[in-house]
């Protein structure tokens, strides 16, 4: 049951059931294997990719698609709701790309832009390491100038498209300054770098072996004296960690709509099997304590989309957004994981086996709490813009 939409243009809505087409014929058919055999699925990037789908929120010269970040999200929504894995890739690969679009020179976009927007590349992001989830500016992966190249050494942790990607926007350290440790103020050592996939040196570990989002490729990039050219850093030296975290703030905008197609897919699946399952004479929906736990999840699939469309709306009038992306992923996240535990109380019994799609929902579900800034860290985000 496809969600509702109110779209601000008859091109924005074309595009939407575009997208809808295309992840039931491509994609839809292909998830229950995809997810049970941990298969990467390439090819459904593929062709996402040349239908302009993985390139929607940038410019058209660049070969990008041109659209709103209201519309883009809610083409991602689309794509999560068939597949949490492919949504996830999809809206990462739109962050691997912001900091080139952002903090590169014209020079820089006109090269390598068109290239990693055109479809065939897939692109990963290289922030975390295993022990700096959340302090980013804890980080201890060095770029030590060398002439006119950097080289790289160290480890990030939790790259998704870890060893499937075609370039990795990485970060590293490239001061030793003690002003610029661990802490507030503490990432200005930090510098952002274009890295391509055959770099010799940049290998992926044996991938992570996670409880849910099996088609997603998750693994430790391992860089061992990778060198890199100086023409590759995006932005000046220093600028890589406020590089970063300007493009969480739209990252975490593509996870609160990720999420909130996994949470009105659960809905669907649910309100579905609550139509057709009867006891004591009557579909389980007529009775009235089941029909108020779908009424509530509903309500939640509902505010999260408005409140991700709301901060979308703000970054595209130019206006600030960093606390409402927050808000968004947070709500929207927290939401999912109410829908989806829910939705396996909806089935019962067969919402705990696998003949039912709604365990690996709640599964899937748990981690958008975790990536892109814990919900403990959204609130730390929130508490402090509040308090300036």
């Amino acid at each position: 049951m496809p969600a509702e939409r109110l779209m601000p243009t008859e091109e924005s809505q074309d595009l939407i059931e575009l997208t809808r087409s295309i992840v039931d014929k491509e994609l839809r058919p292909a998830v229950a294997e995809i997810e049970a055999s941990g298969r990467f699925p390439r090819e459904v990037f593929r062709t996402l990719g040349r239908a302009g789908l993985l390139s929607l929120p940038y410019p058209e010269e660049y070969g990008g698609g041109g659209q709103s970040y209201e519309v883009y999200l809610q083409a991602l929504e689309e794509i999560a709701s068939a597949s949490a894995s492919v949504g996830v890739g999809v809206s990462v690969h739109a962050l691997s790309c912001f900091g080139l679009f952002t903090a590169g020179t014209e020079e820089q976009r006109q090269q390598w832009l068109p290239g990693m927007l055109s479809g065939e590349q897939l692109g990963a992001y290289c922030l975390s390491e295993a022990h700096a989830g959340s302090d980013p500016a804890a980080m201890r992966t060095k770029a030590v100038r060398s002439g006119d190249e950097y080289v790289i050494s160290g480890a990030k942790a939790w790259t998704t498209h870890g060893g499937q990607a075609d370039f990795y926007k990485v970060m590293a350290r490239t001061s030793e300054d003690p002003s610029t440790g661990s802490g507030r103020g503490g990432g200005r050592g930090i510098s952002c770098f274009l890295v391509p996939a055959d770099s010799p040196g940049l290998t992926a570990d044996t991938p992570e072996d996670k409880m849910g989002l099996m088609g997603s490729t998750t693994a430790t990039m391992l860089f061992d004296d990778v060198h890199v050219p100086a023409e590759r850093r995006l932005g000046a030296e220093g600028q890589g960690l406020p590089i970063a975290l300007a493009g969480l703030d739209s990252g975490r905008l593509g996870i609160a709509a990720v999420a909130t197609g996994l949470a009105q897919e659960a809905l669907d699946v649910a309100i579905a099997y609550a139509k057709e399952r009867e006891t004591f004479g009557s579909r389980i929906i007529d009775h009235q304590g089941l029909g108020f736990l779908l009424a509530d999840m509903a309500a939640a699939v509902e505010s999260a989309r408005a409140t991700y469309l709301a901060a979308a709306r703000r970054k595209d009038a130019g206006l600030p957004f960093s606390r409402q992306a927050s808000i968004a992923k947070m709500v929207c996240t927290d939401n999912a994981m109410k829908v989806t535990t829910d939705a396996v109380q909806v089935l019962g019994g067969a919402g705990y086996t696998k003949d039912f799609p709604v365990e690996r929902f709640m599964r899937e579900a748990k981690v958008m709490q975790i990536f892109e800034g814990t919900n403990q860290i959204q609130r730390l985000v929130i508490s402090r813009n509040l308090a300036r």
